[in-house]
């Protein structure tokens, strides 16, 4: 049976869970907010902290609503952590979070606020992948668990996505896209029927073949389109892409002229912006190691004389020298395991700037004591919620030179 226990909660933890004790023993506990008394079960328990669901709420805290979603709370879809949280009091948790990594980790002190893009914190992913149980039912998984909860409905699923809820599929997953134009594409190895086939753009298998239509999608952001091939990797908020590319122009700060180098380019979201900035004097070194997002990036940037391409990883790249000994900025969109081999090679370029766009900021802030340690600080840091509902916050960094002179 499993343990049940009544406990006070205390502050928030990276993760999307808060801290308690039982019997002196640390518990990350889902489902609750800081200050709350709550009925806690044991999920999970290892040789140094427990893991638990709140079951019951027994003294709430501000900022506590009842979730929107019916599939949302313990051992159920755990797709989504901050259902029960007010929009404005989930920001207020995410910068906590980052304000804590940031001083555990890297030492520093941040006093910012985490920004809210959009004021609807529901319907705004644009991509999602359904798992498909043996059934044939598609739906989502639970918290830490292959176990799939079939759900007749995602409240946080953008509502112009292909229809996959209500349908049963004899595949293991259906991944379903719209794009900022509009296109609509299904990703599953699915049998279609031409029924469903008629209301989307395209199909692609997961290797990656077309099966029907195009298998791309059209991202636009400002005046510029992207293609972006099946499931390859564009922010799944509908606003994410244009906020980042502003934030990053701005503490980028490229001159004409200047040498960028933008690693983990993708498609080329950042490189094509850095380029109009740098000018036909410049150049854009674009790196990226996925052949998929290589291919589109060629597509995306072919008319852009001052890119060059570098199909390559960014770690491999760097330690062979296949960007040059200098730099003046570096713009860095690593995957949430962070940049930590890149580092000192980056570093070793001497740019004038770095921005570096996170996704994870315990790896942010584990990078920026690297980076401290080779002589660049931290001078501004934003960061966005490009992802209501859950503990997922996008970080965008600004560091410059401690002995640098220059304006």
């Amino acid at each position: 049976m499993a343990i049940e226990a009544v406990v006070d909660i205390g502050p928030i933890a990276h993760g999307g869970h808060c801290v308690a004790r039982l019997d002196g023993q640390v518990v990350f506990v889902r489902h609750t907010l800081p200050g709350e008394k709550v009925r806690i079960r044991v999920t999970e328990e290892t040789k140094t902290f427990l893991r638990a669901d709140a079951i019951e709420v027994i003294e709430a805290a501000p900022g506590r609503v009842v979730p929107p979603c019916p599939w949302a709370g313990p051992g159920k879809c755990g797709g989504c952590d901050f259902q029960h949280v007010d929009p404005a009091v989930q920001r207020e948790l995410l910068g906590d979070v980052v304000r804590e990594q940031l001083r555990r980790l890297a030492g520093l002190q941040w006093d910012g606020a985490v920004e809210a893009v959009d004021p609807d914190a529901l319907g705004w992913r644009t991509r999602v992948q359904f798992a498909v149980d043996e059934d044939g039912r598609p739906g989502l998984r639970r918290h830490r668990s292959h176990e799939i909860v079939p759900v007749d409905r995602c409240l946080i699923a953008h509502p112009d996505l292909p229809q996959v809820l209500g349908r049963t599929w004899d595949a293991e997953a259906v991944e379903a896209i719209v794009s900022s134009t509009g296109d609509r594409l299904l990703v599953t190895d699915a049998s279609i029927s031409d029924e469903v086939e008629a209301e989307v753009d395209g199909v692609v298998a997961m290797d990656g073949t077309t099966r029907g239509g195009r298998g791309a999608v059209t991202e636009r952001v400002r005046t510029a389109d992207f293609r972006v091939s099946g499931s390859g990797f564009w922010q799944v908020h509908p606003q994410a892409a244009a906020t980042l590319v502003d934030a990053v122009l701005a503490a980028a700060d490229v001159r004409p002229g200047d040498t960028v180098l933008d690693l983990y380019a993708g498609v080329g979201l950042f490189t094509t912006f850095l380029a109009e900035q740098t000018g036909e004097g410049g150049t854009v070194l674009s790196v990226e190691s996925d052949p998929g997002a290589s291919r589109d990036a060629r597509r995306n940037l072919h008319d852009l004389a001052q890119v060059r391409l570098v199909g390559e990883t960014v770690e491999r790249a760097l330690r062979q020298h296949a960007l040059g000994d200098r730099a003046d900025v570096v713009v860095l969109d690593p995957p949430r395991t962070g940049a930590k081999k890149a580092v000192a090679d980056i570093a070793a370029l001497e740019p004038r700037r770095i921005v570096y766009v996170a996704c994870d900021p315990a790896a942010l802030a584990r990078d920026l004591a690297s980076f401290a340690s080779k002589g660049y600080v931290l001078t501004d840091l934003r960061a966005f919620d490009l992802f209501p509902m859950t503990q997922h916050v996008e970080c965008v960094a600004l560091l410059e030179r401690v002995d640098s002179d220059l304006g």
